[in-house]
């Protein structure tokens, strides 16, 4: 077999990373609305 070519379906690791960043995100905004909404 000839050598493997790397795999296009995966994501890059930035791509990777920003994902991650945006799920932080929403998780941080969710407790930041379902906190407000407890509070009140």
């Amino acid at each position: 077999m000839n050598a493997p070519e790397p795999p296009r379906y995966e994501p890059s690791p930035s791509a990777g990373k920003l994902l991650v960043w945006i799920m932080v995100f929403v998780l941080a905004a969710i407790a930041v609305v379902l906190g407000g909404v407890y509070l009140t």
